[in-house]
């Protein structure tokens, strides 16, 4: 019975997305009360109702027929930003140039993008996070149906009227994209429709355009935090981290600038090229915190592992890497690092790769801890951030506490799992993360 609704919806999406586009709204009106008058009409001697029902045929037929001569090509581009924000709309510009040699009237942009249909597997182990269906609807699937559809599209944009375009001339179209989870959105083109002269359906010029822009996860405020711990010891320095610190290593000379302090003077070096040289250091001592996500798939469900990553990104986004380093660490097909503060990356590149983070299947748990262990010399705290809770992550969270951390861990879970307090985590509910993060 799920294979038979899977082929239905399937179908019925289809000749929807046609019907929406290639129909005005006035036509599909129009087209309702020709089935309508269809339907009552079909005795003729005992109503008239066929008489209104050949009348709409005669103007869809017209209409339809009007289409056939629209031929105009077109030139479009996007003024579409690099990256968008998960859930926040983004508004861009698109210009459209009419190539034909004709001026065009009553067009209508739509966006088309990239995705594919679920496969019947993909909706049979689906479940549509924080709905509560009744039976039926379980058993059915049409709501589940339509989520599918919107998380693979990952966008909604609505078309947008654009002006009168004579020949040769260009044209502005504003649009918005909304984008619904991290990830890519990804354009095929630009489907360009031109209405008929009795406003009810649409003939379609399509102009290849792709085009692509990343959804960053999506960010929470976060409490004011002061994060524990001292500046630690960093073996060979970092190359450019020179602004502040407890202890200075010898790193090399230079020539000497106005203002550099006397005590700096190199004097055998000085007496040997007969200029100032000075001595250049580089500081050693500073904090470095660690920010490690759970990408463990087992145990952990959709809805709160990409809240667990939107909780991550927050803290990205929020702390100050000015005066110090933050080493944000997850395990995919292997174990992966990316430092980032004090002249090394920026915080919108660890943003970045969290918009392609995915769950993991082995040992993830085991790997996450190692690589926070190994880097326990080096760090002044690190905060965990975990996408549920159970005995393996408990395990995970004693032996990082072991080796002598300062830890601020946080546990994504769904509203019925109980976290408790003694264990020193914090639960952050997935369907409250905001509420939640506001009372850290």
């Amino acid at each position: 019975m799920r294979s038979f609704f899977y082929y239905s919806y399937r179908r019925l999406s289809r000749f929807s997305h046609w019907y929406e586009r290639r129909f005005t709204g006035t036509g599909r009106l129009v087209m309702a009360a020709t089935v309508a008058f269809a339907i009552f009409g079909v005795d003729t001697e005992q109503t008239t109702a066929y008489q209104g029902f050949t009348y709409l045929v005669s103007l869809l037929v017209l209409a339809v027929a009007s289409t056939f001569a629209f031929r105009t090509r077109f030139e479009v581009t996007r003024d579409l930003p690099r990256f968008a924000t998960a859930g926040e709309p983004l508004d861009y510009r698109l210009h459209l140039r009419n190539t034909g040699a004709r001026p065009q009237r009553g067009l209508t942009v739509f966006e088309d993008l990239d995705f594919s249909y679920p496969t019947r597997a993909d909706f049979r182990a689906a479940k549509e996070p924080g709905a509560k269906r009744n039976r039926i609807d379980e058993a059915m699937g049409f709501y589940l149906w339509n989520w599918l559809l919107a998380e693979r599209r990952n966008g909604r944009i609505a078309s947008q009227e654009a002006p009168v375009l004579a020949a040769g001339a260009e044209a502005a179209v504003g649009l918005r994209l909304t984008p619904r989870r991290r990830g890519t959105v990804r354009f095929t083109g630009t489907s360009i429709g031109r209405t008929d002269p009795l406003r009810l359906c649409r003939a379609f010029s399509k102009v290849p355009s792709p085009q692509s822009v990343l959804v960053l996860p999506r960010r929470y405020r976060l409490p004011p935090i002061t994060l524990p711990g001292q500046r630690r010891y960093q073996p060979g320095g970092v190359a450019l981290a020179a602004s502040s610190g407890d202890s200075e290593e010898f790193f090399g000379l230079r020539d000497y600038q106005p203002g550099d302090p006397m005590q700096r003077i190199h004097w055998k070096s000085f007496a040997r090229v007969g200029q100032p040289v000075v001595k250049e250091f580089q500081t050693e001592f500073f904090e470095r915190h660690a920010l490690a996500l759970d990408t463990a798939f087992a145990g952990s469900d959709a809805q709160a592992f990409e809240e667990a990553v939107s909780v991550a990104a927050s803290f990205v986004y929020t702390l100050d890497t000015q005066e110090c380093l933050l080493d944000m660490l997850f395990v995919g097909e292997e174990t992966h690092v990316y430092t980032a503060g004090r002249g090394l990356l920026r915080a919108g590149h660890l943003l970045e790769v969290l918009a392609g983070v995915h769950r993991s299947e082995g040992e993830v748990l085991a790997d996450l801890g190692a690589a926070v262990r190994e880097r326990s010399g080096e760090l002044s705290s690190c905060i965990l951030v975990l996408s549920a809770w159970d005995e393996a992550r408990r395990e995970l969270v004693e032996s990082v506490r072991r080796a002598g951390l300062h830890l601020l861990v946080l546990a994504v879970v769904a509203d019925e799992i109980i976290v408790n307090p003694s264990t020193g985590v914090r639960r952050i509910r997935a369907a409250h993360v905001q509420e939640d993060l506001l009372g850290l």
